[in-house]
């Protein structure tokens, strides 16, 4: 059936970038050839995502050419969909936690601002069962693909739709983007975590070179248990959020000294007499340029507002020493 609606526009940009700069196979620097957009309806917005995508270069190689995706981009959907597994989350909890009917779901997702159909909502319980039985019904063809890999890097991380619904756990092959597991646990303890790297340890008998997940305490403890000695990293969006906390909190802290010592300017410019026309034009341009620093936000932690605000102050005290310099040498 041909679609009746535009598709929504995005409200929310996000650029996604691969973890691994190397080639898994040769370990010369892979380079960003081209880029990808990806719109994704999840349960806060529509975003676009815009996905680096880099290749080996080495002719030699057997991963000569082929694309290497963002490690972040199957924790925001599954390929060729355009709904996020947060939507695939809540879809199956409200099919099978509240026994609602595929109308019912509907009418729910409409309710928070989704745009989607029935006919979708059918086609994401469909997808949510495969996730959830994937596990028992395909292991052979995940034993090959370890197999040929040689080596697994797992990624971990669980989606809870509302609060007091169960959490849908996913490991997932950052390597090959396989999803190796997925199963929805009443709790998030550290032996039931333990439970499913152990499922996933034994089952593919393959080594595992590190496990990526988000830092949650239960996660870590349970990476202890399981898998004793194996590196345990943050992603790369929790690592730059953890890192940025400091940064974040100084330069805050800078911009409100800093704002300290340009108060006043609504003053300055009542301070100007009305015959006064040519200085209160000037006196205006300079205030509204300190009043636009003042107001003006960076997007910390890449664009902190502090030092933005510094870099700005810092030009127009510039230029007030040259208009000041200026006036001196016509005196003389």
């Amino acid at each position: 059936m041909a679609r009746k609606n535009l598709k929504p526009e995005a409200t929310s940009f996000e650029v996604l970038e691969c973890v691994h700069k190397y080639c898994p196979e040769c370990g010369e620097r892979m380079w960003n050839e081209y880029n990808n957009l990806r719109h994704v309806r999840t349960l806060k917005g529509v975003v676009q995502l815009k996905l680096k995508i880099h290749r080996c270069q080495n002719m030699s190689c057997k991963r000569y050419r082929i694309a290497y995706r963002p490690e972040q981009e199957g924790s925001w959907i599954l390929p060729h969909h355009e709904f996020g597994l947060d939507v695939i989350a809540l879809v199956g909890a409200l099919r099978y936690q509240e026994h609602r009917s595929v109308p019912q779901i509907h009418a729910h997702l409409k309710s928070q601002c989704v745009c989607i159909s029935e006919r979708s909502v059918t086609h994401l319980l469909a997808r949510y069962d495969e996730l959830v039985s994937l596990w028992l019904k395909d292991v052979s063809r995940l034993k090959a693909v370890a197999k040929e890999q040689g080596r697994l890097i797992l990624a971990i991380d669980g989606m809870q739709p509302e609060v007091g619904h169960e959490v849908l756990w996913v490991i997932r092959e950052c390597l090959s983007g396989e999803i190796l597991l997925a199963k929805t646990l009443l709790s998030s303890k550290t032996e039931d975590l333990a439970a499913l790297l152990l499922e996933v340890s034994n089952t593919l008998d393959v080594p595992i070179d590190g496990v990526v997940s988000d830092g949650q305490q239960s996660i870590r403890k349970a990476v202890e248990v399981a898998l004793p000695g194996i590196a345990h990293g943050l992603c790369h969006f929790h690592y730059l959020k953890e890192a940025s906390k400091m940064i974040y909190e100084a330069d805050r802290h800078a911009k409100k000294e800093l704002k300290k010592h340009v108060r006043g300017i609504r003053k300055i410019e009542n301070s100007i007499r009305d015959d006064q026309l040519e200085i209160a034009a000037v006196v205006s341009k300079y205030c509204s340029a300190v009043r636009g620093s003042l107001t003006s936000d960076g997007r910390p932690p890449l664009d902190a507002s502090g030092l933005k605000l510094q870099e700005r102050l810092t030009l127009i005290e510039q230029s007030l020493q040259k208009v000041e310099k200026k006036k001196d040498c016509r005196h003389h």
